[in-house]
């Protein structure tokens, strides 16, 4: 029966991915150094998260997690069978059509609370530092949460898509009259 249920799974998947299309969001994170810059900026723009619960400070920290899960260890896995199946059938199809699409406001499984009242700054450095470690990062990768073993290059590729993905609910704050 999970066998089944697993198959219709990864073919709706696949089959939905002709359908997404691409938003061109990665070519704007096409690189490592344009996702620090876009995040850098941040600290020079006033923008408003949109479509989702958590704000600004609260979205980089959940970038920055997921980057240092990637080496330090997610602290819940799904299974190795989602994981070999379902979960690396799903990064295929994002990273074959150039992008991601999750839910925006769902915190990775196991992670501490993201903190609504830590200051737009230190979310910004924290998300940084993050990227600066995985850019230096030799040591052994841990396997993704869902998505099972990837190379760095795959998790590059996947940290850029998801912050890509989050950057569609930023939007510039316009002035109330």
């Amino acid at each position: 029966m999970d066998r089944r249920r697993a198959l219709k799974t990864t073919t709706v998947l696949l089959a939905a991915a002709p359908l997404a299309g691409c938003s061109g969001r990665l070519k704007a994170f096409a690189t490592w150094q344009q996702g620090r810059q876009a995040v850098l900026e941040l600290l020079f723009q006033d923008r408003l998260v949109q479509g989702n619960p958590w704000n600004l400070s609260q979205v980089l920290q959940h970038l920055a997690q997921s980057i240092e899960f990637s080496m330090q260890g997610f602290p819940v896995l799904k299974g190795a069978w989602f994981r070999s199946t379902v979960g690396s059938a799903a990064f295929a199809v994002f990273s074959g059509r150039g992008e991601m699409s999750h839910d925006l406001s769902e915190p990775i499984p196991g992670a501490p609370a993201l903190d609504a009242a830590q200051s737009l700054k230190d979310a910004v450095n924290r998300l940084l530092a993050a990227m600066d470690a995985f850019a230096e990062f030799s040591g052994t990768l841990r396997p993704h949460f869902a998505y099972g073993e990837l190379t760095k290059a795959q998790y590059e590729r996947a940290h850029l898509m998801h912050l890509a993905n989050h950057w569609t609910q930023f939007h510039a704050r316009t002035a109330q009259a």
